[in-house]
């Protein structure tokens, strides 16, 4: 059946390619052999539409044009579908193969093989693989949380969503209702930017505090989406990312590396602590949760008391 449907569809992409006026249904039925099989109009009509959408969703760019008589007919013009050849760098090749793993672990396998089998048949040289890795050491974005599919989905789409949301500093999790604007990696964690319509407000959520099912709700946004530039800048500031205050942090000699690269300057204490000036922004009360007992913030007070809390949120689970 699946043979059967591939030979119906490369027929029909080869008359519609093929013919320089609009061919109607009829035509179409009496050039196609499995149309002609087709048992009814109605079975014939519904074939025809999918096959239609089918090679539209491939790519082919099918035109509807109606002629003097009021006649439908159907054509893909030579130079509407065709592409300039495609030449990647290294890095862009790197970028490329990266990406399509990132699909590949969110079980989006298909859809990543299909856009690179369509890059190749733009002219994406065969000696290129994107799939290689161009250094090295190989970079990896894991995706293992499952509410990364939905969402990209979501924000590709433009839908708002419905998830359930745990914070650091709550023990149980609370319902938001987001519209979703991208995706960013930062650091191993994945981030979801965008309106959250209950606080009237931007906001950033780390996919794996979402629990529960991502639901779609309705379509259409109440607020502007910004550009790409300045939703990675909100993500990073989110993340911690973006510093624009300083911290004095007690840390235990022989741990805590991380937190030790990020210092500006380093005092070794006489007790087994070393005393650590850094630069922060927000994000680093999670981070330095991760510490635990390693680690002990002197200043800012506002900074101490986040981390107690989410120490507290985390001892009662």
């Amino acid at each position: 059946m699946a043979i059967a449907k591939a030979e119906r569809l490369m027929n029909l992409a080869l008359c519609l390619l093929g013919t320089r006026r609009p061919l109607s249904k009829r035509e179409l039925r009496e050039s196609i052999e499995a149309y002609l099989e087709a048992g009814s109009d109605d079975s014939f009509n519904r074939m025809f539409e999918r096959d239609k959408d089918d090679l539209r969703e491939l790519g082919l760019v099918i035109e509807t044009v109606e002629n003097l008589d009021g006649e439908v007919g159907y054509l893909a013009r030579r130079d509407s579908n065709r592409l300039p050849p495609i030449t990647l760098d290294a890095e862009e090749a790197a970028a490329l193969g990266l990406a399509a793993k990132v699909w590949q672990q969110a079980r989006l396998a298909g859809a990543a093989s299909g856009a690179l089998q369509k890059l190749r048949a733009a002219g994406l040289p065969e000696d290129v693989d994107p799939y290689e890795a161009h250094g090295a050491l190989e970079p990896r974005i894991p995706v293992h949380e499952a509410a990364f599919e939905p969402l990209m989905l979501a924000c590709r789409d433009r839908r708002p969503v419905v998830f359930d949301y745990r914070k650091a500093t709550a023990a149980h999790p609370e319902t938001r209702h987001v519209e979703p604007w991208a995706l960013e990696c930062w650091r191993g964690h994945w981030y979801l930017a965008g309106w959250d319509r209950d606080r009237d407000a931007e906001r950033v959520f780390r996919l794996s505090r979402i629990t529960g099912k991502v639901r779609s709700r309705g379509t259409g946004f109440t607020a502007p989406v910004p550009d790409v530039v300045t939703v990675r800048e909100t993500v990073a500031s989110w993340a911690g990312e973006i510093a624009d205050r300083s911290a004095l942090i007690r840390l235990r000699s022989g741990s805590g590396y991380p937190l030790r690269a990020k210092a500006t300057a380093v005092r070794e204490l006489e007790d087994g602590w070393d005393e650590l000036e850094i630069p922060y922004g927000h994000g680093l009360d999670a981070w330095l949760v991760e510490f635990g007992p390693d680690a002990v913030v002197l200043e800012p007070a506002e900074l101490r008391a986040d981390v107690v809390d989410r120490l507290r949120a985390v001892a009662k689970g």
